[in-house]
């Protein structure tokens, strides 16, 4: 499924924790100026941005960097994570489709669903007033870090072991999954769903004006020359219009912007296969999808630098109890859940693993999809406001990096026998 994909994960890693590494340094250093980058007032009384109320008892609305780079530009990473699900999902040879897929999805939930008992059970035990400061973050030890998953998976199990490729289906499973608590879960205002038509208005006419349309034009002529016109000469535009509207839709219903560009996608003609996100294989595929992924692999390089830069600047005196919740749900709840949930589907259900993977693979590979990182760090900037509850959970986030290390001791335990092709 994920064909050829290491140079794009390494640049994608590289420059994600750059912009980690450089704002744990600038936070250490100089608080202040770093926080004053942060909060950066770009523009003030603009239609997008964070919501205040006013001395005039209206809600205004203020651009500002964090705003800028959490909500408007990772809709562009969103976008492509939402892509590759919508693939494996739609696509006939789609990674999440039929029973090949059913044992990795009961991994997946069994890897969410561990996480959040362990992190809320370790809050109700240390007292009431614990848990109803850090409940709200019970979703931040779900995420699975696909990028950096797939690197220590490589390491831990080779790259030709069916492992890795089962580890990619439990990843992308996990995005979807994480999708849907963002826009549920975690809304950034008063709920006003109203404005969702907007953003399916908007989905259904690009699809219905710009795809469907020209295609019932073509009249089955094998050329297709009213599909092939609009293709040309309007390109990707009619589907960046539609989702500004859809973005704007979901900013004004309340749900979470970042995600505002995903119903677009089933509009967006696509080809008939998928090699994997930024593949190089998908280079030959013309498809109007395709394209548009590829046009965004520098930019949303460049921009999830920039995410690392906003969210990761946590001063290490915040360290405390949301840290070890988080880190507690990701490393213990984590490989627990994949491995108690992953054998109910291989074993009593009969769905099977994949030829060359043992039940104990699964603890391993649950080990290696603790690194929640990136969406972690997102979840946790959405559940808790500014502070130090906010701070500490995001520094559990990024400390879930030791999961790396644990992943390589518990592989080696568990001889692993590492396949390279």
């Amino acid at each position: 499924m994920m064909y050829r994909v290491w140079n794009y994960i390494t640049t994608y890693s590289i420059l994600l924790v750059l912009g980690a590494i450089t704002a744990l340094v600038w936070a250490n250093l100089d608080a202040h100026s770093y926080h004053a980058f942060v909060d950066t007032i770009l523009i003030k009384d603009f239609p997008v941005g964070h919501a205040h109320i006013g001395e005039d008892g209206h809600v205004h609305r203020t651009l500002t960097v964090h705003y800028l780079i959490n909500d408007v530009l990772m809709a562009f990473f969103f976008f492509i994570a939402g892509k590759e699900v919508w693939e494996a999902v739609i696509l006939k040879n789609g990674s999440l489709r039929g029973r090949r897929a059913l044992t990795p999805l009961f991994a997946t939930a069994g890897g969410m669903a561990g996480p959040v008992a362990v992190y809320l059970g370790l809050a109700a035990l240390l007292g009431s007033d614990v848990f109803d400061a850090v409940a709200r973050g019970w979703a931040i030890p779900t995420a699975t870090d696909i990028a950096f998953s797939y690197i220590v998976g490589r390491i831990v199990f080779g790259a030709g072991h069916p492992a890795v490729r089962f580890l990619l289906l439990l990843a992308i499973a996990d995005d979807a999954a994480g999708l849907i608590i963002l826009a549920v879960f975690y809304p950034t205002g008063a709920l006003a769903p109203e404005w969702l038509l907007l953003s399916l208005g908007a989905a259904l006419g690009a699809y219905v004006l710009f795809n469907w349309l020209p295609l019932v034009l073509d009249g089955g002529r094998e050329l297709k020359p009213v599909s092939t016109r609009i293709r040309k000469y309007l390109s990707f535009w009619p589907y960046a219009i539609a989702g500004a509207a859809s973005w704007y839709g979901f900013q004004q219903a309340g749900l979470h912007p970042a995600l505002g560009l995903l119903p677009v996608i089933p509009a967006v003609p696509h080809a008939d296969r998928s090699f994997g996100i930024f593949s190089e294989a998908e280079e030959h595929l013309t498809d109007l999808l395709n394209r548009m992924e590829h046009i965004l692999k520098l930019p949303v390089e460049v921009i999830l630098f920039f995410f690392g830069l906003a969210n990761a600047g946590v001063e290490f005196s915040s360290i405390g109890v949301p840290t070890w919740l988080v880190l507690a749900g990701l490393m213990i709840g984590k490989p627990l859940g994949v491995l108690a949930f992953g054998w109910l589907a291989a074993r009593p259900l009969g769905f099977g693993l994949p030829p060359g993977m043992r039940v104990a693979d699964l603890f391993v590979i649950g080990c290696v999809a603790a690194i929640g990182f990136t969406v972690s760090l997102f979840i946790a900037a959405v559940a808790f406001d500014p502070g130090p509850v906010q701070d500490a959970a995001k520094m559990g986030a990024l400390l879930s990096f030791a999961a790396a290390l644990v992943s390589i001791a518990v592989g080696r335990a568990f001889r692993i026998e590492r396949q390279t092709s």
